[in-house]
């Protein structure tokens, strides 16, 4: 190879490499929702769901599908930790079992949701309409989290072992 034959191919690299940061950096949108948490808090799995909740934090955080999912001024939110950083999620990308949870497992529910039933998931239909799937991936893990369930919780469930979490 000539030094001009190198010259391009490190050029054409470089352009590669810049496209695909910028693409990544533009894909989802890092903000801060005003959850500060000293520390990981307790999560506990909400009965016949492969949803966790952390009941005894001052906002809406949820675990699902080794992500960690907040409902915070009316938007959703997701984070690879406990406290961020956090990345807004469209309407369409929210997990049905997130959109599924009772609003009684909603520490900080909107004013709104008094009168709603606290057995019964919240009234998405406005923002995420009627047809809520579930992925195959989604199918799996509750069926994994389903089968924890019924050995009555003993060990550490799939997703928070994976984390080292227990």
């Amino acid at each position: 190879m000539t030094g001009r034959t190198v010259m391009k191919a490190v050029s054409v690299l470089a352009a590669i490499l810049t496209t695909t940061v910028t693409v990544r950096a533009q894909a989802q949108v890092r903000v801060d929702i005003g959850i500060q948490l000293p520390a990981p808090p307790a999560f506990v799995v909400i009965p016949g769901m492969p949803v966790y909740y952390a009941p005894r934090t001052p906002a809406n955080v949820f675990f699902y599908g080794h992500q960690y999912w907040a409902f915070q001024g009316g938007g959703w939110y997701v984070g690879q930790s406990w406290n961020g950083p956090w990345a807004v999620v469209e309407p369409v990308r929210i997990p049905p079992p997130i959109l599924q949870v009772p609003v009684r497992y909603y520490g900080v529910p909107p004013a709104g949701w008094r009168e709603w039933r606290r057995d019964a998931p919240p009234r998405w239909e406005g923002h995420y309409g009627r047809e809520w799937r579930e992925e195959a991936h989604e199918r799996d893990w509750r069926e994994r989290e389903e089968r924890w369930t019924r050995h009555e919780g003993k060990g550490c469930p799939p997703g928070l072992a994976k984390q080292g979490r227990c």
